[in-house]
């Protein structure tokens, strides 16, 4: 796990948090009324080969040039991958995530990221490696994810999700097929944001709302992960494209980093607007922390 990958955001977020106290706080949802029903799961969605403008609208530097490119035709997977469609995997077959070797391992570097919230009692420091902070105990040693069946699986390096999509028959997306799928589903075709935001400004996406880190009005109903399918379908039917957790996909970006997109519970205004398709951003393979998880696509025979 990436000591200094943690030391990097905390220093980041000091400035922010100059007026805040000390000691973690929970994650939680306001809301467990929603997501979709058991028989809604495991759906995937045809998508059609076509080309589109990735890096369209870019905001960051790294999100440039903009460049018309040609899909093949696949299927993605209308949801990120749930607490329980993990469980499923990791019963089967009994895999341990890179997370759990990590705390077995002990070390200065063991344990996953854990996001501490700020509602008056994030310290310092936000960011913290947790030995035994795990997909089954998200905010760590006797946190568990009772009621969170249907909430994204988090705590999952590049290693971990890769190994369910081979078991669950399938694979990761490209960075290009996923912006491909969430640039279709736009609400706006022309307006990037649309998928976080209505023309209104109000929430359709589980982002940040308020100063990050330290104010969160939890406009969209919620402080942490919701559960899959609280927000949209959006038009090509697939959920939470945009927000509540980054995503892997198998495209690396640079030594030792693979390509995260869509954003997630965290990204607000003033520090992370990659709420968008073109939005992409580097992160260790090796890495886990508790708002990154992944979804999965097939191939379509041709």
């Amino acid at each position: 796990m990436n000591l200094t990958r943690l030391l990097f955001l905390s220093a980041l977020l000091a400035p922010f948090l100059a007026a805040a106290c000390d000691g973690p706080a929970e994650q939680t949802s306001l809301s467990e009324s929603c997501g979709l029903a058991s028989d809604a799961l495991d759906q995937f969605i045809p998508f059609a080969s076509g080309s589109y403008e990735k890096g369209k609208d870019p905001v960051y530097r790294e999100e440039s040039p903009t460049l018309t490119l040609h899909i093949d035709a696949f299927e993605l997977l209308s949801h990120e991958v749930t607490n329980a469609e993990f469980a499923r995997f990791v019963d089967e077959t009994g895999y341990v995530t890179d997370a759990e070797k990590s705390a077995e391992a002990g070390g200065e570097a063991a344990g996953s990221a854990v996001f501490q919230s700020a509602e008056g009692s994030v310290g310092k420091y936000p960011w913290k490696l947790v030995p035994g902070a795990t997909w089954s105990s998200p905010e760590g040693p006797g946190s568990d994810i009772a009621g969170r069946a249907l909430h994204p699986v988090v705590h999952v390096s590049l290693a971990d999700a890769q190994a369910y999509a081979a078991w669950a028959g399938g694979r990761l997306p490209t960075e290009a097929e996923w912006e491909y799928a969430a640039s279709r589903g736009l609400p706006d075709l022309n307006r990037a944001r649309s998928g976080a935001y209505d023309e209104t400004g109000q929430p359709v996406a589980n982002t940040w709302q308020g100063i990050f880190p330290v104010s969160n009005t939890a406009a969209d109903g919620f402080t942490g992960t919701s559960p899959v399918g609280c927000f949209g379908p959006d038009k090509s039917g697939a959920f939470d494209m945009i927000g509540n957790v980054w995503e892997w996909t198998d495209t690396p970006y640079g030594p030792g980093t693979n390509t995260i997109k869509g954003g997630s519970y965290l990204c607000a205004e003033n520090f992370c607007r990659r709420y968008r398709p073109a939005a992409r951003q580097p992160e260790e393979t090796d890495f886990s922390s508790n708002h990154i998880g992944f979804r999965i696509v097939r191939d379509v025979e041709r």
